[in-house]
């Protein structure tokens, strides 16, 4: 298994660690409420330094990122980011992503450049699915392995990581970044684009100075905790938001997955799969990803089969978990479209156990 540049401080922090994407990462280190409870309420730091980053970059860099790309990226200026996914040539989601699109600094006339940022477990996929559809005048660069992600969520990041650059960080608006020096540390991107609904900033930075940069921002205060990835499953899953191999994968349709929003079937650039899409909108779905809450103690897991009240099968969970801040379990799954409504009352079998459960409005909580 393979380890980021910061698992030596994981271990020094006596955190569990576990195999996670190929990685040995901390799931915790003290309990998944606690760190849940920092990031929500004051400050938390992720090592997410697991994560796949690709750039983009040549004459024809955006006609390739379209081509693979369900987003539209021609909306993109410099300094922005989006959220996407890969779609494959079945209509399923090779993986989720996000695209950045750089400065053109370091190109050559007429170029443009771009990063992509992909999920650790689907690095090589994802690398060897992009590199098979660039037939474009453009360049592909694989620098996940020398580069470093820290991810600091909640309310006070901002104000704390002030402390530490010059960079204005109130100025970095939800889906936009810029690069500048950062605890003297040069070339970092600085982005916000968070996965937990808590606000915050992500840190991309060369992986020789992961250590240095975690040991500063620790050091700020007391209260800003390190957080395993045991929370960052707990906060994603209370704003609704999507986990590949759980919520998606290569089967599941991203109109399926309630992620029509970012797959622009308008734009005039086509990308894998753009066809058999239109087709299923025009069909009209035959399932939808929806948001539940549990009557019970009992956390719903993946593949748990969801019923409605008469017992007829319905679909399936893929994702569950007791929520720190609700304090009652939730879920996320596939239900047949005629039982997607918010308030349908379901039932999720548990073994020998059905437990009861209402479709709800995501995100779970607000912030």
């Amino acid at each position: 298994m393979q380890r980021t540049p910061l698992y030596q401080k994981h271990v020094d922090l006596k955190a569990r660690i576990v195999e996670f994407a190929g990685f040995e990462m901390p799931v915790y280190y003290t309990n998944i409420r606690e760190e849940h409870l920092a990031v929500r309420n004051f400050a938390g730091m992720f090592d997410v330094s697991h994560m796949g980053e690709f750039i983009v970059k040549g004459k024809e860099a955006l006609d390739l990122v379209q081509s693979i790309s369900s987003n539209d990226a021609s909306k993109l200026k410099i300094g922005d980011a989006q959220y996407s996914c890969l779609p494959n040539d079945s209509g399923g989601i090779v993986d989720d992503m996000l695209v950045y699109r750089l400065a053109e600094d370091n190109c050559s006339e007429g170029e443009q450049a771009f990063m992509l940022v992909v999920n650790g477990a689907n690095i090589k996929k994802d690398w060897n699915w992009i590199l098979a559809k660039n037939t474009f005048d453009t360049r592909l660069i694989n620098i996940s392995d020398k580069t470093a992600l820290l991810a600091v969520q909640g309310p006070k990041v901002v104000s704390l990581l002030q402390l530490l650059t010059d960079v204005d960080l109130a100025a970095i608006k939800f889906y936009t970044f810029t690069k500048g020096t950062f605890a003297g540390i040069e070339n970092v991107l600085i982005s916000a684009t968070g996965y937990t609904g808590s606000g915050g900033l992500e840190l991309y930075l060369d992986a020789d100075k992961a250590v240095e940069l975690w040991e500063r921002i620790l050091a700020l205060d007391d209260q800003l905790k390190p957080v395993g990835l045991g929370a960052r499953d707990t906060l994603r899953l209370e704003m609704g938001y999507c986990l590949y191999g759980n919520d998606i994968d290569d089967t599941t349709s991203p109109l399926d997955a309630g992620l029509g929003w970012i797959t622009k079937l308008k734009k005039t650039d086509d990308f894998s799969s753009k066809e058999i899409i239109k087709a299923h909108k025009r069909k009209g779905l035959q399932r939808r990803l929806v948001g539940f809450k549990v009557d019970d103690r009992r956390v719903p897991r993946k593949d748990y089969p969801i019923f409605d009240t008469e017992m007829n099968c319905i679909g399936n969970v893929t994702s569950g978990t007791l929520s720190p801040s609700l304090e009652y379990p939730i879920g996320m799954g596939y239900v047949n479209i005629a039982n997607r409504q918010v308030g349908t009352m379901i039932k999720i079998q548990a073994g020998k156990r059905i437990l009861n459960a209402t479709i709800c409005k995501v995100p779970f909580v607000e912030i």
